[in-house]
């Protein structure tokens, strides 16, 4: 099996199923002499742990991590640093009746066709629990980027037809977090909520969109040809579960306008060049320009419902199934710590990518 690994110089390799011993990894490139804030990793892994509230898949893990390498006296030595996370709350017997059987808009009919067996306890190495040790790498590589003060914050914007059409500039981000479904508008939070209640208990899912922004960004990091910033991006995003869309900047709402409202007008202010407007999204031919990176991130409805539907047998015989085991009825709360540790590996990739690139 081949593609473990994300990243050019920051790296992640990753391990493990969503129902075995643990998930884990190991993070090569990371500069020596970072003070690793342990305390600081774990609370970001409890933000996308299971078991948050009503709104979230029951499924109690801790995601403690253990450190296995790579730091010294609280600081990063240089060499890799390995992680494990163990699985505390495995109940694989949830998934024994699914091991012949293909659910709809899961990925068991495709891993079957590519390796000649599949994982069925709850999807296994394709299931979304691999994520933790994504978060738990965004985590480093944030701790990177605090150093040159940037900082990356995800919201959710919509759940189903609940949207927040709002500028970020216009809300308080540092609501986000009192929210149950990370968004930080009360008044849509409420509505989210209620939309996301009412369809657990019809057994339903639905999707959402998470958006991303990336503040204190340097002018210059990326590469113009194939390692075009947004396209790293974009595919950093398109790699977590139940992705559908990716748009930055203005987005396909580019497609509707016409140059003369779309240009990002350049100006000079406090001695520095920045853009009237900002419909480039922070980045122009692949390179960032120094204003504000942000992207949104759709995810469609979760693919495990509570209610019978039709699908078909290993053998193509037809099948009826429930879902079982403990699922979310929206991801996009729990994916936004995912969504902002994608950004941060990639953001923190680039700039180690830059430096190389100058010396």
């Amino acid at each position: 099996m081949a593609q473990n690994t994300f990243g050019h110089i920051f790296s992640l390799t990753t391990f493990g199923e969503s129902h075995g011993r643990a998930i884990g990894g190991i993070i090569d490139g990371c500069p020596a002499g970072l003070e690793i804030d342990e305390a600081f990793v774990q609370h970001e892994l409890d933000r996308r742990r299971p078991g948050q509230s009503t709104l979230t898949s029951p499924r109690r893990e801790e995601d403690n991590v253990e450190f296995l390498s790579g730091i010294f006296e609280g600081k990063s030595t240089g060499a890799p640093i390995g992680f494990m996370i163990f699985n505390k709350d495995q109940q694989p017997e949830d998934y024994s009746a699914f091991a012949d059987i293909y659910r709809p808009s899961h990925a068991d009919f495709t891993w079957e066709q590519k390796f000649g067996l599949r994982d069925y306890r709850g999807g296994g190495r394709s299931s979304s629990r691999e994520t933790a040790s994504w978060v738990a790498a965004g985590a480093v590589a944030k701790l990177i980027l605090q150093k040159d003060n940037i900082g990356i914050q995800a919201f959710v914007d919509q759940v189903g037809t609940v949207t927040l059409d709002k500028n970020y500039h216009l809300l308080d981000l540092g609501k986000t977090e009192k929210s149950p479904v990370r968004c930080p508008d009360p008044e849509t939070s409420k509505k989210m909520e209620r939309l996301i209640l009412g369809l657990k208990e019809k057994g339903d899912t639905i999707g959402g969109s998470v958006q991303c922004v990336i503040t204190g960004m340097p002018a210059g990091i990326g590469e113009p040809v194939f390692g075009k910033l947004h396209a790293e991006l974009g595919k950093a995003m398109l790699s977590i579960n139940a992705v559908k869309g990716f748009e930055y900047g203005s987005g396909f709402r580019a497609a509707s306008m016409k140059g003369s409202e779309h240009n990002d007008i350049f100006k000079k202010e406090a001695g520095k060049i920045v853009t009237a407007t900002n419909f480039s999204g922070g980045i122009q031919g692949g390179i960032s320009n120094g204003q504000d990176i942000y992207f949104r991130v759709a995810f469609k409805p979760v693919a495990t419902l509570m209610t019978e539907q039709e699908t078909i047998d290993n053998e193509g015989k037809s099948a009826k199934i429930t879902g079982k085991g403990r699922h979310d009825v929206c991801v996009v709360p729990r994916a936004v710590p995912i969504v902002e540790a994608m950004a941060a590996m990639v953001i923190a990739d680039y700039l180690l990518l830059a430096k190389v690139s100058r010396l």
